[in-house]
C-alpha cells in the first residue's frame, strides 16, 4: 500500500508499505478519508511529541475489511471512525482514571503508524461504527472528541459568556458545544478568511470579529472596548504564541482561560501572575482527548459540517501547503 512517511522532521517520502497484519483483537481498516489538522504540521517540523519514521495521520475513517478471531460486534464492511488513542491502562495516571495523562501515551498518526495509507490496523474496542456521516464529515470525529474533552475540563456554567480565539475546525465546534450546552454568548474571533466565511454559515457563534491577518491591533482595541469586563471563558484556539500572550486581557475577573491550540516548543507565555491571583482567574489545559468518541459521532450524526478540500496521498504535500494557506477550513487526504 502508498503510504506518507516522514523518515525525520521535514523529511518526506511517498512509500510502499507491506498491508499490516492484525492480531486477534484487531480490526484492518481500509482507509476511506484521513483529515489533516494543525497537529500535522508541527508533526512534519519534528514538534508536538512524533516519534520517526512515522506514518502521520489520526483521523482515519474506513471500512472494515477484516477481523480478528476474538473480535466480536463487526462485520467486514462496516463503515468506522477510529479513536487513535493507546492506553497503557497499567501507569501511574491510568490507574487513577486520569487516561489522558497516560505515562506510556501512544497515538496512530503521531508516535506510530496512522492513517496516511491504505490500511490501519487497531483493537476493535478503539473503533466506532458511522453511519448517517459521509466520510468527509466523518473526519471531524476525532476533533470533535477532543472538544468535547476541552468541554469537560472547562465545565462552563449555564449562561457563561464565551470568547474564542480561532475558527478552525475545533474553534467551530467548541463554539457549538458552548451553545448547545448553555452559554449565553459565543464570540469568535479569527482572521479575515474562508474559516470565518464557514463559522458563519453554521452559525457557529453569535457573534464575529475578523482581525486583519496583517494589522489586528485596531481591532483588539476595539474589543476591549466592546467588552470592557471581558468574558467568563476564553478559549485559545489558535496555537499562536502572541494570542496566547494576549488572551489573558480579555478573561473576565473570576473567569477561565482555556489553552487548547498546539504551540511550537519554543513559544512562551508572559502572564502577570498578580494579574491570575488578585483576578483568581482559572488557567486550563486541554489535551487530546480520550472516551470522547462516543459522544462525538451523536454530535456531529447532523452532518452540518463540512471537509472544504480532499486530496490524494500522493498529493500530500499539496494539502499540507493548503492548510497552511489558511485558505481552508478542513482537508483530508484519501488513498
Amino acid at each position: 500500500m502508498d503510504a506518507v512517511c516522514y523518515h525525520a522532521p521535514r523529511q518526506l517520502e511517498i512509500v510502499t508499505v507491506p498491508i499490516p497484519h492484525i492480531n486477534e483483537d484487531q480490526v484492518l481498516i481500509k482507509v476511506t478519508r484521513c483529515g489533516i489538522c494543525g497537529t500535522d504540521q508541527h508533526l512534519a517540523e519534528g514538534e508536538f511529541i512524533g516519534k520517526f519514521p512515522l506514518i502521520p495521520g489520526h483521523e482515519i475513517v474506513g471500512v472494515i475489511s477484516q477481523i480478528g478471531a476474538a473480535v466480536h460486534g463487526f462485520s467486514v464492511g462496516d463503515r468506522c471512525v477510529a479513536d487513535n488513542t493507546i492506553l497503557c491502562e497499567a501507569c501511574f495516571y491510568c490507574r487513577r482514571g486520569q487516561h489522558v495523562l497516560c505515562e506510556n501515551f501512544e497515538s496512530l498518526g503521531v508516535t506510530m503508524a496512522g492513517g496516511f495509507a491504505g490500511y490501519v490496523a487497531i483493537q476493535s474496542k478503539k473503533v466506532y461504527k458511522i453511519t448517517n456521516l459521509t466520510d468527509e464529515e466523518a473526519t471531524l470525529v476525532e476533533p470533535a472528541s477532543c472538544a468535547i474533552h476541552g468541554l469537560d475540563k472547562l465545565n462552563p456554567a449555564v449562561g457563561v459568556e464565551a470568547l474564542i480565539f480561532g475558527a478552525g475546525p475545533t474553534g467551530i465546534i467548541l463554539a457549538q458545544l458552548l451553545k448547545l450546552n448553555g452559554a449565553a454568548k459565543v464570540v469568535i474571533a479569527a482572521n479575515k478568511g474562508i474559516k470565518t466565511q464557514i463559522a458563519r454559515q453554521l452559525e457557529a457563534g453569535d457573534e464575529y470579529i475578523e482581525l486583519d491577518r496583517d494589522d489586528p491591533a485596531p481591532q483588539w482595541i476595539k474589543m476591549k472596548e466592546d467588552y470592557k469586563h471581558g468574558f467568563d471563558v476564553v478559549i485559545e484556539a489558535t496555537g499562536s504564541e502572541k494570542v496566547a500572550n494576549d488572551a489573558l486581557g480579555f478573561v473576565r475577573r473570576g473567569g477561565s482561560l482555556m489553552v487548547y491550540g498546539v504551540y511550537s516548543n519554543s513559544d512562551l507565555v508572559h502572564w502577570s501572575p498578580a494579574k491570575i491571583f488578585q483576578d483568581e482567574i482559572k488557567i486550563i489545559g486541554s489535551f487530546a482527548q480520550t472516551h470522547c468518541f462516543p459522544r462525538a459521532v451523536a454530535y456531529l450524526d447532523s452532518g452540518k459540517i463540512k471537509v472544504t478540500d480532499v486530496f490524494s496521498i500522493k498529493d500530500f504535500d499539496k494539502a499540507l501547503e493548503k492548510m497552511k494557506s489558511k485558505s481552508a477550513c478542513k482537508v483530508a487526504l484519501k488513498p
